[in-house]
């Protein structure tokens, strides 16, 4: 079953959205508050939350912890350091597949955004999330921190891809010789070839680079109509 997101004492309704929005991401929708700062439904939620309503839409509060989580077998608490308890710690990726072997309900406590989760908090989890992070600066908001859950999560719930865009064929050859063609021309009488005995090397460098991205029909065309626009310039100029 997915885990559940349980925020302890959450303080800002934004950042309950943006937490929301990290979960659905990685389709994880049921979210638990402990004892939310400002109320709960917060109106500053909705828009953080980017269309994540359903989750919002779900989310139920409870007033502590022991509460949040009465039916879940396994609880983790994320969390940079054990702050005194000896409890199993894991990574995102190990807890991920802990939960996904666990026969039973599995939640995933967050703590506040000013101070995270408190030794009480800790002390009710039965293993503890930590991520390597850099030791100079262990700062994680709170949207970061279920995003990196969410995500490890996510890797074996076989969620689907997002639509691959269809791109456009790349162009015949012919349409790339002559646009090759047409902007050596205006090089050569410019004087850019110079002196003659690099114009081959240079010649060359030009064609590798031009026939390294894989032009569209249409990017041919725009570029084409660029070296028009620069040659009826300079002939202007010249008049």
């Amino acid at each position: 079953m997915n885990p559940v997101i349980v925020l302890v004492r959450p303080q800002l309704g934004e950042n309950i959205g943006k937490a929301a929005r990290a979960m659905l991401n990685f389709g994880l929708t049921e979210m638990r508050l402990v004892s939310p700062r400002d109320g709960w439904p917060n109106p500053s939620a909705g828009p953080a939350a980017s269309g994540a309503d359903v989750v919002l839409e779900r989310a139920t509060v409870f007033e502590s912890v022991a509460d949040a989580v009465a039916d879940c077998a396994q609880v983790y608490a994320t969390t940079v350091r054990k702050r005194g308890v000896t409890k199993p710690v894991v990574t995102p990726e190990e807890a991920a597949r802990d939960v996904r072997a666990a026969s039973g309900r599995s939640a995933i406590l967050f703590g506040p955004e000013r101070s995270g989760l408190d030794t009480d908090d800790v002390a009710l989890a039965r293993t503890i999330i930590t991520v390597p992070i850099n030791p100079e600066f262990g700062s994680l908001n709170l949207a970061q921190a279920v995003i990196l859950v969410a995500y490890e999560w996510s890797k074996g719930a076989q969620l689907a891809s997002p639509p691959a865009t269809e791109l456009e064929p790349p162009a015949p050859q012919d349409e790339l010789e002559g646009m090759i063609g047409q902007l050596e021309a205006m090089l050569e009488h410019s004087g850019y070839y110079f002196p003659p005995d690099r114009v081959p090397t240079t010649r060359r460098t030009l064609r590798t680079m031009l026939t390294k991205p894989g032009w569209t029909s249409q990017e041919l065309r725009t570029f084409r109509g660029v070296l028009s626009a620069l040659r009826g310039r300079k002939l202007h100029r010249n008049e």
